[in-house]
């Protein structure tokens, strides 16, 4: 009764966002407007992402369950990105990247924790299926830190030789990552079945199976639209609020992408489902740094305005930090409020030092 209670009042809740938000768009309002009223019209449509992911993971498993989520969570993500190199806005790009990976990682992953935390004194997940998560997260940052040091390193190389070296190392990157899925969801896919017995995911199998994928892609292509208004309105928006381009590609735009991970990450984590929280935390994380960055670096050539994977230093050095301290948290096995709660500090401490960095 509840839950179908809550479905209603999403549903209520999209009926008068979304059509206020794209009115807003429409009669070219206050960028400001356009922003909240987006904002809004995504919290329903990321409950909703939410429960249909639950139904999915009840009936496929934890792993599956994540991937849906984390890529179609991501579809979004990448419309955006996909949409921002076309106005050739490179630098805006690869900051959302870095405040994906960052978020998902530590904020989502945080908030998670302290959410399931607060309810239940310890929660486990499985430790190998973590560890994995963890080492990809690393590859990630290595992705990200060789291209930093070749350009500080062999400066007289030029713009080609790093456009290059960035897509070949997008190659790797994409190899590694499909290989990442024969793994989780072929030879060792009962790591990522979770940890639910029979009867707790019958009780939530209330939706057929074509129903819950229904939602997912029909909230996905909602989102999608959501975030196409309030990132259009982001650039506006953070100039009369006197904010960065680099703080809004790394934490606004970031943040709006993934909305759907928040609510689903912190729904199942108080429902002592860790193992699907910290599937789509970091899974999604994951997916960013060895998907949808060389998927991007591939997208600019045909576009005719090619991105490098030439992060800044400070945005290296702020996802190396992030991915040693999760895998540190995640090498035990179990999660606690309290190791949220300094998941969601570190998060709060980049975000400041990237307020006050220069534009």
């Amino acid at each position: 009764m509840i839950r179908s209670l809550s479905v209603s009042l999403g549903l209520n809740l999209l009926l008068v966002f979304i059509p206020v938000a794209l009115g807003l768009v429409l009669l070219g309002a206050d960028p400001r407007l356009v922003f909240f009223s987006s904002a809004l019209a995504i919290v329903p449509l990321a409950g909703l992402m939410g429960r249909a992911t639950e139904e999915l993971a009840s009936r496929v498993g934890a792993g599956l369950g994540a991937l849906l989520n984390a890529s179609l969570g991501n579809a979004a993500e990448l419309i955006i990105a996909i949409a921002a190199l076309r106005e050739g806005l490179q630098d805006m790009v690869k900051a959302s990247i870095t405040g994906s990976i960052i978020g998902n990682i530590l904020l989502v992953l945080g908030l998670a924790m302290v959410a399931g935390g607060l309810r239940y004194e310890r929660q486990r997940f499985n430790q190998t299926a973590a560890g994995m998560g963890a080492s990809l997260l690393l590859l990630s940052a290595v992705g990200l830190v060789v291209p930093a040091l070749f350009d500080l390193t062999v400066v007289e190389e030029g713009v080609p030789v790093e456009h290059e070296l960035s897509v070949d190392i997008s190659g790797v990157l994409f190899g590694i990552y499909l290989l990442s899925l024969v793994f989780s969801l072929k030879t060792h896919r009962h790591l990522y079945a979770g940890t639910a017995d029979a009867s707790q995911r019958a009780e939530h199998q209330t939706w057929g199976l074509g129903r819950a994928i229904g939602v997912l892609v029909a909230v996905t292509v909602g989102i999608a639209a959501m975030s196409e208004c309030l990132v259009g309105a982001v650039q506006p928006t953070a100039e009369r609020l006197g904010l960065t381009q680099v703080f809004v590609g790394v934490i606004l735009v970031a943040l709006v992408g993934n909305a759907a991970e928040h609510s689903t990450a912190v729904l199942v984590a108080r429902k002592d489902k860790m193992d699907l929280a910290f599937g789509i935390a970091v899974g999604s994380s994951v997916q960013v740094a060895l998907f949808v960055a060389p998927v991007l670096v591939f997208a600019s050539y045909l576009l005719g305005a090619p991105m490098d994977l030439i992060f800044t230093p400070f945005e290296v050095a702020a996802v190396t930090v992030s991915v040693l301290i999760v895998g540190f948290i995640s090498m035990d096995g179990e999660s606690h409020w309290m190791e949220g709660v300094m998941l969601v500090g570190v998060y709060l401490i980049l975000a400041i030092a990237f307020y006050f960095l220069p534009g």
